[in-house]
């Protein structure tokens, strides 16, 4: 069965989300303007359909609210299960209102409940939707996986459809709560040049680089890392082993930290965190760290 077959119901579930288009491309524009745009049905050209999908099509996309200038939305209509395999069949129009035709490449979108809350979250390449023709609505079925899946249960209503704008914006600094409250201007203006002068990751990457470390009058040892995500979505950490190696390549300390609640680095960010191995952990008295490293143990990775 093609994935548009599962349009069937004229009863909406989901709501609008919208951005301006200059928040994901590159030739976007800012909205400006209290015009209201209606926007016209646009169908891909190789769906082939019979009149009474067409028909809930046409219903659907009439109802639809209209959108200020410069405007890109995804409307959610209902979700499905697909039984074969558990995903969710996120069903939704993907409108703009600018003057031009228009494609996206991709992006992350994210599944939000009633509560605002991700229930899924995934990248998904919008080239696959073709041209969207100026002012125009057109019907996608987003597939979210399993391992997409963030909550047991699928959205019943007033979910919404989000672009993760955040995926697309150049790598940079995200401090955590914590940190963010704690930490005076000038410190956090010296960590952003700092992850500003470090090497570009590759699409994708995920590394740790650190940057301070102390040992402590308790026995401990206190290394600061930056967290550093390539992805084009969040991650979140909830376990990470780590092994620290001294100037002379000797072991130092090596553990594995429970991170509750999980360490979240959102998409094309540098997160700093700080990780102490109690006196247990540590496995050389006086190390070397005129120069050192930390590390995610090999034999972690396999």
């Amino acid at each position: 069965m093609k994935l548009f077959n599962r349009f069937k119901k004229t009863e909406k579930t989901g709501l609008d989300s919208t951005v301006a288009s200059e928040e994901i491309l590159e030739n976007g524009q800012a909205g400006s303007g209290n015009e209201d745009i209606e926007t016209d049905l646009s169908l891909h050209s190789q769906w082939t359909l019979t009149q009474e999908q067409e028909y809930v099509f046409r219903f659907l996309a009439n109802e639809l609210e209209p959108l200020k200038p410069n405007q890109i939305s995804l409307s959610g209509i209902d979700i499905d299960l697909e039984p074969a395999n558990d995903s969710w069949l996120v069903k939704a129009f993907f409108r703009s209102s600018l003057d031009q035709a228009i494609t996206v490449g991709e992006i992350e979108l994210l599944l939000l409940d009633e509560e605002g809350n991700t229930a899924a979250s995934a990248e998904f390449d919008l080239n696959e939707l073709g041209e969207i023709p100026a002012r125009s609505a057109r019907p996608w079925v987003f597939v979210f996986e399993k391992k997409d899946q963030l909550t047991e249960e699928i959205p019943a209503t007033n979910w919404k459809l989000a672009f993760n704008v955040h995926s697309m914006m150049p790598h940079q600094l995200e401090l955590a709560p914590s940190w963010e409250e704690q930490l005076p201007a000038e410190q956090k203006e010296a960590l952003a040049e700092v992850v500003n002068g470090l090497p570009k990751l590759k699409p994708r990457e995920v590394n740790i680089a650190g940057f301070q470390i102390q040992s402590q009058d308790d026995d401990t040892i206190a290394a600061s890392v930056f967290v550093r995500n390539g992805h084009s979505k969040q991650i979140n950490i909830e376990k990470l082993p780590l092994e620290l190696i001294d100037a002379t390549g000797d072991l130092v300390a090596r553990g594995t930290f429970d991170l509750n609640p999980p360490l979240s680095v959102k998409a094309n960010s540098t997160t700093p965190w700080t990780f102490i191995y109690p006196k247990e952990l540590i496995k050389k008295d006086e190390p070397d760290f005129s120069r050192w490293t930390i590390r995610v143990p090999q034999d972690a990775t396999n």
